[in-house]
């Protein structure tokens, strides 16, 4: 399964909701994730240009899509991001492919 990374920022009304009725958001974050047929590896509060973040496993770029479009849609989130990841093998087999692959990429101005 790949990995994403999902940041976030809270709309301000979900921030007063949140500060007006604290609460932990793990669990309905957990429930849609698996809805979409992911696991929720792990879920942080922030402080910064984020509110949050969360590291998910899905099957399939689909599903990951798909959850990212559930989430931004509920209108809770002035900003919401998704960044897929690559395990370090991934990344190197990435590299591989470029030193042997016979690409070539002429920049702009060359």
């Amino acid at each position: 399964m790949s990995h994403y990374l999902y940041r976030w920022q809270w709309k301000d009304i979900s921030t007063k909701a949140l500060t007006e009725t604290p609460q932990d958001r793990t669990g309905p974050a957990r429930e849609v994730v698996e809805g979409f047929g992911g696991t929720l590896l792990c879920y942080y509060f922030s402080f910064g240009e984020y509110d949050g973040l969360g590291i998910c496993e899905f099957p399939d770029n689909g599903s990951a899509a798909a959850f990212s479009l559930k989430a931004a849609s509920s209108g809770a989130f002035a900003r919401f991001e998704t960044t897929p990841l690559l395990t370090a093998e991934e990344a190197q087999a990435a590299m591989r492919q470029v030193k042997n692959g016979g690409v070539h990429y002429r920049a702009p101005g060359s």
